[in-house]
């Protein structure tokens, strides 16, 4: 992702232009970044899930959106393109280019961007009130990092692996397997 530092760009002024582009692009305070392309497994990974969770959501009042719906995170002026996402929040319905109170947000790794989604990123998603989980799935192994919100504040860890067999989202109350996961991928 590169941004142009000479180039200040509002938040409404990031949303028209956004709607236009060919590209996706995440704003972060004043300045946008082009994202890069997937690989195979990491597509693959993120439609599963995403097709997991709109059948589970499915009549809940939640939805499930997958890699193009925009979170914002306002008290940083941020705009992220989660590859996962699930809002349960009815305020979300009031905004169709972005949702503000997710309560599941979900990044597949790729080496490009792993540093980025376990520091600066995970970091700007804990200012989101209503977020209860961040999920990192790795793509060169089975294996999800699950980081829940507890009763204090902290997030706190569990890692799940294929020796598990399954793997639990509570803000959802959502599980499923390790295998289903990770069908059609070449791990």
């Amino acid at each position: 992702m590169v941004a142009d530092p000479e180039i200040y760009i509002t938040p409404e002024k990031y949303l028209q232009m956004e709607e236009q582009s060919n590209i996706k692009h995440e704003y972060i305070d004043g300045y946008i970044y082009a994202m890069a392309g997937a690989l195979d497994s990491h597509v693959t990974i993120a439609l599963n899930l995403a097709t997991l969770l709109r059948n589970h959501v499915r009549g809940s009042g939640c939805r499930a959106y997958i890699a193009d719906m925009k979170a914002r995170i306002e008290s940083l002026n941020r705009f992220y393109y989660p590859d996962v996402m699930v809002t349960c929040d009815q305020r979300d319905q009031e905004t169709p280019a972005y949702k503000r109170f997710p309560n599941l947000i979900v990044e597949v790794l790729s080496d490009s961007t792993e540093a980025f989604d376990r520091g600066d990123k995970f970091a700007d998603y804990q200012l989101l009130e209503t977020l209860e989980e961040y999920v990192l799935i790795n793509t060169k192994r089975q294996r999800i990092e699950c980081f829940r919100r507890n009763d204090q504040g902290l997030w706190v860890l569990q890692t799940y692996t294929a020796e598990k067999n399954s793997f639990r989202l509570n803000s959802i109350d959502f599980e499923a397997t390790i295998t289903e996961l990770y069908e059609d991928t070449e791990i």
